[in-house]
């Protein structure tokens, strides 16, 4: 059991990331894209250790799982609906389409709603303990974070239409709240046996970042489900 000490680390944590993720907000909204990058990493760093230090000194409680759903929801699905937002703007501000071009960047906020969706789903779903089960939040905000940094030049090129970017919005979406199994990242050990998908994974991340730089952090995302697609096992059904 916990002392009153440190069994508030794990939402301290917790509260950093929610910190993380309205700043990274107000930078997205400013058209700073590579701050509100820098704050949705700094963000996810925090979420990783919130769980890690609850386990680790077996500080569970339930305000601090329904904390945790709420800081994600900020960093990891306003945080990239502004990101797209304020890309849209860009993309339409010299469009001559009228009602089309200035409602178009609002459906950015499509990632915000299936974000709270996929976290819902993700709270009550007992399939998820060990895996996922659709595109996890902190991945998709990584890949618009990135692309929006790594890609911005290709972005505003006059023959990348808005309705491109507006169709990712809606793939991924779709794989946030989709029935894909994905797989986790956490190591219960270093044997290959048990996480030879996990070190192929992270293998062919290395070049990527060496290559793309910011941009490879979109084209890990990618990876990520292109690798869970081919190894994807059908998810156990509630009893």
């Amino acid at each position: 059991m916990s002392n009153p000490i440190t069994r508030h680390i794990p939402n301290t944590l917790t509260c950093l990331n929610l910190t993380s993720g309205c700043i990274a907000c107000l930078m997205a909204f400013g058209y700073r894209y590579e701050l509100a990058f820098l704050f949705i990493v700094i963000g996810a760093t925090f979420d990783f250790f919130d769980g890690m230090m609850a386990r680790l000194l077996k500080a569970y409680s339930n305000i601090g799982k329904d904390l945790d759903s709420l800081a994600d929801m900020v960093s990891f699905g306003v945080a990239p609906s502004l990101i797209v937002y304020s890309l849209l703007r860009e993309m339409t501000a010299s469009c001559a389409a009228g009602t089309f071009c200035s409602l178009l960047p609002y459906s950015a906020f499509l990632i915000a709603v299936f974000s709270a969706l996929r976290l819902a789903k993700f709270n009550n779903d007992t399939r998820q303990t060990n895996s996922f089960i659709g595109l996890p939040v902190p991945a998709d905000a990584l890949f618009w974070a990135s692309v929006a940094v790594g890609a911005h030049d290709l972005l505003m090129h006059p023959r990348f239409l808005p309705v491109y970017l507006l169709a990712v919005v809606i793939l991924f979406s779709g794989l946030l709240v989709s029935e894909i199994p994905m797989f986790s990242l956490k190591f219960k050990n270093l044997g290959w046996k048990d996480n030879k998908l996990r070190f192929l994974f992270l293998l062919v991340c290395i070049p990527l970042l060496v290559g793309l730089r910011t941009a490879g952090f979109a084209a890990i995302i990618v990876w990520y489900i292109l690798l869970s697609l081919f190894t994807a096992r059908p998810a156990k059904q509630n009893a």
